[in-house]
C-alpha cells in the first residue's frame, strides 16, 4: 500500500471558534492505482490533497506513504519525503519560461543534489512517456496547454515518486484534452505503479479511474457514482 489517510481531522481558525475541513476521513490508495477526489467548491478536496502532501498537518490522524508514518517527523524529514516519495501536479503547470521542456525536468534532478547533464536520460525518458519527446528543446510560451501539462506531469514523475498527488489537471484545458489527460495519468499510474490521487470537480472523464471518492463538507464517502 502507498497511500494511507487513517482517520484525518483539520481545522482551521474561524473567529471565535474552528472551522472543521475535514472530518474523520480516511483513504487507502494502493500502488498502481488511481483515485478520483469529487465534490464541490469549499467541499475540502484541496485540504485532503495538502494533507496528503505532508504541506499541512492536520489535527489529529496519521498520513502513511509508502509505508512510511508522517507523525511526528520534522519539517526537514518531511521535506525529504516530499522529494523522494511524493509527485506533485499542480493546477496550473507553473513551467520556468526560460527553460526548454527537458531542462524543466532536469530541474528536479538538481534540486535533489543531483547533477543535471546525469539526469537526461531520465528526462527524455520521461517526455517520451508522455508524448513530448519531439518537443523537448521548445520553451512554455512554444506548447499548447495540454502539452505544458504534460510537461508539469512528467516534471512530477522526475524522482520516480510511489505516490502522485494531482490538484485539477483539466481545468484549463478543452473536453478533448482534459480526456487525453487524464487516460495518460491512468495510464502512467498502472505502468510506474504509483498511488495516484487525482483531485476534480469534473465528473465527465472518469471511465479510467479505478476508485472514486467523494468529499462533501469535510465528509469522505467512498465509493461514489461517477457520472
Amino acid at each position: 500500500m502507498s497511500l494511507e489517510l487513517d482517520r484525518i481531522t483539520l481545522t482551521y481558525p474561524d473567529g471565535d471558534g474552528r472551522l472543521t475541513a475535514l472530518d474523520e476521513v480516511s483513504l487507502t490508495v494502493p500502488k498502481g492505482s488511481i483515485t478520483a477526489v469529487i465534490g464541490p467548491s469549499g467541499s475540502g478536496k484541496s485540504s485532503l490533497l495538502a494533507v496528503a502532501a505532508t504541506l499541512i498537518t492536520p489535527d489529529s490522524g496519521r498520513v502513511v506513504v509508502d509505508g512510511t508514518d508522517t507523525t511526528g517527523l520534522g519539517r526537514a524529514e518531511l521535506t525529504a519525503l516530499r522529494r523522494s516519495r511524493i509527485g506533485i501536479v499542480f493546477q496550473q503547470p507553473n513551467l520556468l519560461p526560460s527553460l526548454t521542456a527537458v531542462e524543466q525536468l532536469q530541474v528536479m534532478a538538481h534540486l535533489d543534489g543531483r547533477a543535471p547533464r546525469s539526469a537526461l536520460p531520465r528526462a527524455l525518458e520521461l517526455l517520451d512517456a508522455v508524448g513530448l519527446r519531439d518537443q523537448a528543446t521548445r520553451r512554455p510560451h512554444q506548447l499548447s496547454g495540454g502539452q505544458r501539462q504534460r510537461v508539469n506531469i512528467a516534471r512530477a514523475l522526475m524522482n520516480d515518486p510511489t505516490v502522485l498527488l494531482v490538484d485539477e489537471p483539466t481545468s484549463a484545458l478543452d473536453h478533448e484534452r482534459g480526456a487525453a489527460v487524464l487516460d495518460l495519468l491512468a495510464d502512467l499510474t498502472h505502468r510506474r505503479a504509483t498511488a495516484t490521487v487525482l483531485v476534480t470537480h469534473d465528473r465527465t472523464h472518469l471511465t479510467t479511474i479505478d476508485q472514486v471518492a467523494e468529499v462533501r463538507d469535510g465528509r469522505l464517502t467512498l465509493p461514489a457514482a461517477a457520472v
